[in-house]
């Protein structure tokens, strides 16, 4: 299987402080991951450091290809549009609708013609379940249909990686469950997830493999449910 995120003995830092060394770790194409560990464990630095936010201080680091450690920084936009970014906190625009929105990201990485950008947010919606929603602000829509565009949002340049950091941590748990069940949906498109989360509950219903950040390193549980729960 194809690896779109190798890290091989990264060290990452915030304001001085390292907060993970050692990282090693492969994605693949289509992969679920669960990235777990206590508030403050490093899950969110992990994350940002593969677009880019936070830089690589030692170890080889690439994500499709790119060099993290060496990447120039006008290459940093191309690589950020081969991925999705889920936030916990939704980060829509709250002054223009679902649709313009969704304009908005398309612009901005390049599209032009408006019958292939009105298709294309046509698809993400639908994907999402929120087909009849283009015209409503952000403000008249519930958490859960938030997040369901900010998946829409993800995936609009068609990423094979989408970053979700706490997706259903604003969520209750019945709309949380919906998330995760629509990126596992996902992910078995070929699209691989990444995905930050404290809800361990969900674990055992949509499987995947488990990352765990513990001690400043990034601990490989593998997929078996029950044998971190038991550590």
């Amino acid at each position: 299987m194809e690896s779109i995120v190798d890290y091989r003995n990264v060290e990452l830092s915030r304001k001085e402080l390292i907060v993970l060394k050692d990282v090693s770790l492969k994605i693949s194409r289509g992969e679920f991951v669960y990235l777990i560990g206590k508030v403050g464990s490093g899950k969110s630095t992990l994350i940002k450091s593969m677009y880019c936010e936070i830089p690589i201080e030692n170890g080889d680091a690439t994500v499709f290809g790119y060099n993290l450690h060496s990447i120039r920084r006008k290459d940093v936009p191309m690589l950020r549009r081969k991925i999705g970014i889920v936030f916990q906190d939704f980060q829509l625009l709250t002054d223009r609708s679902v649709y313009d929105n969704l304009l908005f990201v398309l612009r901005a990485t390049g599209w032009r013609d408006k019958r292939e950008i009105d298709e294309r947010i046509e698809t993400v919606l639908k994907k999402v379940g929120m087909s009849n929603k283009s015209y409503k602000m952000p403000h008249e829509l519930s958490g859960g249909e938030q997040q369901r565009i900010v998946i829409a949002r993800a995936l609009l340049n068609d990423p094979l990686l989408i970053l979700a950091d706490e997706p259903t941590g604003n969520l209750d748990p019945e709309t949380g469950h919906q998330i995760i069940s629509l990126l596992s949906s996902i992910s078995k498109s070929g699209t691989a997830i990444l995905m930050a989360t404290h809800n361990i509950s969900l674990v055992e219903e949509f499987p995947g493999r488990i990352l765990k950040c513990e001690a400043k390193k990034i601990i490989d549980m593998g997929t078996d449910y029950l044998s971190w729960i038991e550590k």
